[in-house]
């Protein structure tokens, strides 16, 4: 109910007992939803064989039927992306803050990390199998390996991006060069290192769950390799399925943790 007050401005009144739907918490619910509601009538509307494109009810009824085997294998590809990540966050802040502290160096080692960086890491595992082994070993690198570039390329960035303007007051201020970066280029870089943790943990997902198609036992990757040579289509789409739950609860974490440590450089309302 809109009421008119006495400065001729108008507010809104709650009614008792009104519920009030907070549609920005409700949006990611309700447009998952729809997906699904969507997709299963698709899939009936134009009589889709189970072997092209499943239902969603025919995932979900996959899910319970060999949940045991998804809860086992998800939870080791949690396990090898996990590690692999926290691997990845601290030698990209390392190498980040090494490539960051020297022009000469970031001139220098910038091009080598894109070089690496481009090179399909599909094409690594083969090399990472003949020197560990198939299992949990390659996983894990390669988890590494495809989420330690993003976090190095914001930590430098962060560093090089420091206004020379800055610098300048500093130095004529006595300020030495690991005071500058100590006081000033990491709490800067802090932002572009938090919010390159949100891509890094989602690629840590792809670098597992190829490892573990390729070279693994264990793990989803494998389960839904194992899934399609059997044509079990609906296993192949829950095993997606629990990539995507894991990967969105990951990414949810990551960006809790970048608000709780850089709230202060998320300011503007488009943040909120």
């Amino acid at each position: 109910m809109t009421v008119v007050t006495e400065d001729k401005t108008t507010a809104v009144v709650q009614k008792p007992g009104a519920v009030r739907i907070n549609w920005v918490r409700s949006a990611p619910w309700l447009y998952t939803i729809g997906l699904f509601v969507v997709w299963e009538l698709l899939v009936i509307a134009f009589d889709t064989p189970v072997t092209i494109l499943p239902a969603p009810s025919r995932i979900f009824q996959a899910i319970v039927q060999y949940w045991s085997p998804i809860w086992k294998n998800s939870l080791q590809t949690l396990f090898t992306t996990t590690l692999g990540f926290g691997l990845a966050v601290i030698g990209g802040l390392a190498i980040g803050l090494f490539i960051g502290w020297s022009k000469t160096i970031y001139a220098g080692l910038y091009p080598l990390m894109i070089g690496f960086n481009a090179i399909p890491k599909v094409a690594v595992v083969p090399i990472l199998v003949i020197w560990f082994g198939i299992g949990t070993i390659p996983a894990v690198i390669t988890a590494f390996l495809i989420s330690f570039f993003p976090i190095v390329v914001n930590v430098a960035t962060g560093l090089a991006t420091i206004e020379p303007e800055t610098e300048d007051v500093l130095r004529a201020l006595g300020a030495r060069k690991i005071d500058i970066m100590l006081k000033v280029g990491i709490p800067r870089s802090m932002p572009y290192f938090f919010g390159s943790l949100k891509i890094a943990i989602t690629l840590a997902f792809v670098g597992s769950v190829l490892s573990e198609t390729v070279a693994s036992n264990y793990g989803l990757g494998n389960m839904m390799s194992s899934a399609q040579s059997q044509f079990n289509v609906p296993l192949v789409f829950a095993g997606l399925l629990m990539l995507a739950i894991e990967g969105i609860a990951m990414y949810a974490l990551m960006a809790w943790i970048e608000k709780r440590m850089t709230g202060w450089a998320h300011r503007s309302t488009m943040a909120n």
